[in-house]
């Protein structure tokens, strides 16, 4: 055991190992308590726990009270709540807090919580706290046309009938700075290129074959979209059709195409 006491990092439970190995050893409650700087009701307890459990008995206690409440049932009403906008359920706020969720649990189940045990159940399972993402509620009118044509390209996707995905991405020279760790006031300095430079690629992926073709330019333009169509052009001169699925970026409908 004196190797425990010298590993553990838990200092406290080494402490009532050495109580018990002095007491071994011969000495006192009394003798003991002032050689661990402890008062003498410690010892004793320490006494009971060991002759109740042996050294497992000595282990420090996990901090904190224990979870009073099983709050797992309670994720199937969250996961619907989650699905539905407080407005549905009368409140003027469109987004969730942690008041509103006990307010629901509370009307609706007659379970009385706390924000910090709700809190500490979200932070257990995963539920997080983070911005929502901006879309438009646009529907396309040619959205079904557009599908069927894509999928029956697909479908009928050979060798002599190619099908790829078209894109382009902006390539940023400066490089991206994120927080690190540093010893007080120093900091790292990292080389950048000053003004912000850029480069454009285009890009297709084969339906099939996964294999990707790709051109450059310096300039985001329907030049760099005709230089990707010249690559597919020639890589692909022995098919009898090239199906390009793309999106509706402006420079895919430029006269210049």
């Amino acid at each position: 055991m004196r190797k425990v006491v010298q590993k553990t990092p838990d200092k406290n439970y080494a402490r009532r190992i050495m109580a018990i190995l002095l007491l071994h050893q011969g000495s006192s409650v009394a003798q003991v308590a002032k050689t661990l700087c402890t008062v003498h009701s410690s010892g004793w307890r320490w006494i009971d726990r060991f002759k109740a459990n042996g050294w497992e008995g000595l282990r420090s206690l996990p901090a904190g009270r224990h979870p009073r409440w099983n709050l797992t049932p309670l994720l199937p009403f969250l996961f619907y709540l989650l699905k539905h906008s407080p407005q549905q359920f009368g409140y003027g706020r469109s987004r969730w807090c942690l008041s509103f969720f006990i307010l629901q649990i509370k009307k609706l189940l007659n379970i009385k919580l706390s924000i910090s045990t709700l809190y500490r159940f979200f932070l257990k399972n995963r539920l997080v706290w983070r911005r929502a993402a901006p879309t438009l509620n646009v529907p396309d009118p040619e959205y079904d046309e557009k599908m069927a044509r894509i999928t029956g390209a697909l479908s009928q996707a050979s060798e002599k009938n190619s099908v790829v995905y078209e894109d382009e991405v902006d390539i940023h020279f400066n490089p991206k700075i994120g927080a690190d760790w540093y010893f007080k006031r120093q900091q790292k300095q990292v080389i950048t290129p000053g003004q912000n430079q850029k480069y454009y690629l285009a890009g297709s992926l084969d339906a099939q074959t996964r294999k990707v073709l790709y051109t450059g330019s310096s300039k985001k333009n329907a030049y760099l979209f005709i230089d990707m169509l010249a690559v597919l052009k020639r890589h692909y001169r022995g098919a009898e059709t090239l199906t390009v699925i793309l999106d509706n970026y402006c420079i895919h409908k430029s006269r210049a195409v």
